[in-house]
């Protein structure tokens, strides 16, 4: 019986201090789509899909595999083969092919995916997307996305390597054109149990990231975390971050952060995540003074009735821009009401908004831009075949910037139909 309490906490405490670790350096995210974004499934190898669950989550993770008792028809001895193909077709207006030229487009993407899990502690998912305009002004796209996911445990350890790479081009907030990038990011996380009351988390990022024809940049980072479980609905933590910048087109930048944690589960019903601090950061050969924000993220899921979840998440992060000689300082609120109909429809509502400014790098330069960017965005599907989705979208989407050509306003609608075993 001790055995089986003591093991209990282990994972407990462990979990508990795991999963808000992803919130941990969240700066380079791009929270401002153009586009309404496919649907994401994300995967957990098997063998760690027991830790995933966390008394701090009040929603039931979405895109677990499959239980074993499924029927998997792509399987091989120690592999499965999992397709996951999706085809997406909208018509948009408003949508700026340069700054200051707004346009109407079809657009339709087709993306015959895959997962493949390799034995319980491994797997790869590979996505290339088709995309085509019928405005000849855009460029018809190949777009391919890679994710190798891994991790085990030993002992009072869990390791967990993620190495992505994404080729992509599309209509993009920040340069207001069609904009061709490829991220290279490779993530590295250890947690580790001290005691049934303390655990750290350790964490190394590196970020490449190209863009064509707009600034290219190469990030190291790390953020550490201790962590305290007052009971087990109630964990605290102090982190600290370092990181380096190497940019192309500008100077060079160091910075340092530091945050405090808090992850509670008020009730059966409401969950409560927060971390913030200070990030300090310094450009480097430059006679700039240091760049010194606040920095935060915080997170609340509400699910009153079963089949209704109500969740808002809020943001502020510190990033390297596509720009020359300029860093984006971003607040970001989104908020989002997913309400199951009739079993097999889902209405899913969401809308926010960002704050974006960018600012100087060095001295003599003048950014003077500040966006204020929302959308609203309703989607309505329905299930089919066990496996399989459709569904129909609308999205509003308004961009008003301080800088002439970077305003846009955008109404798209359209559906999308895909299928995942």
């Amino acid at each position: 019986m001790r055995k089986e309490i003591k093991t209990r906490n282990y994972f407990r405490a462990l979990v508990g201090a795991l999963l808000p670790a992803l919130c941990g350096l969240c700066g380079g995210l791009r929270a401002q789509e153009v586009l309404v974004p496919p649907p994401t499934n994300p995967e957990t190898p098997a063998a760690l899909q027991p830790l995933q669950t966390s008394e701090m989550d009040v929603f039931v993770p979405a895109g677990a595999a499959p239980s074993p008792q499924e029927t998997q028809p792509f399987r091989y001895k120690f592999l499965t083969l999992r397709p996951h193909p999706y085809y997406q077709a909208l018509y948009g207006d408003g949508i700026l092919v340069a700054p200051g030229q707004p346009v109407n487009t079809v657009i339709q993407e087709v993306a015959p995916g895959f997962l493949l899990d390799i034995g319980d502690h491994w797997n790869l998912d590979y996505t290339p997307t088709w995309t085509f305009y019928s405005n000849d002004r855009f460029k018809n796209t190949l777009d391919h996305a890679v994710k190798l996911t891994g991790g085990t445990t030993y002992e009072d350890w869990i390791f967990k390597l993620s190495q992505s790479y994404t080729d992509s081009s599309s209509p993009d907030v920040e340069t207001a054109t069609q904009t061709s990038t490829k991220t290279y990011s490779t993530a590295i996380d250890a947690s580790y149990v001290i005691n049934s009351k303390m655990s750290l988390d350790l964490n190394a990022n590196q970020n490449f990231v190209s863009a064509d024809q707009f600034q290219s940049y190469r990030e190291w980072s790390t953020l550490d975390w201790l962590n305290y479980q007052f009971w087990p609905r109630l964990n605290v933590a102090v982190g600290v971050g370092l990181g380096y910048d190497d940019v192309d087109m500008s100077p060079d930048m160091l910075f340092e952060r530091y945050q405090g944690r808090i992850n509670w589960r008020v009730t059966d019903k409401i969950g409560f995540q927060f971390h913030g601090g200070v990030e300090d950061r310094q450009v480097l050969n430059s006679n700039t003074g240091d760049i010194i924000n606040p920095v935060f993220g915080c997170g609340i899921q509400y699910q009153p009735f079963q089949n209704t979840k109500l969740s808002l998440n809020a943001d502020r992060a510190v990033a390297q821009s596509y720009l020359q000689n300029e860093v984006t300082e971003s607040t970001t609120i989104n908020g989002d009401l997913n309400q199951q109909l009739l079993k097999r429809l889902n209405l899913d509502l969401q809308g926010g908004y960002q704050n974006t400014k960018y600012i100087d790098s060095i001295s003599g330069t003048t950014a003077n831009r500040t966006d204020n960017y929302y959308f609203v965005n309703t989607r309505l599907s329905c299930s089919f075949l066990k496996r399989g989705t459709i569904a129909i979208f609308f999205q509003i989407s308004d961009n008003s910037s301080s800088q002439s050509g970077f305003g846009f306003s955008s109404h798209q609608s359209g559906f999308e139909i895909g299928y995942r075993y």
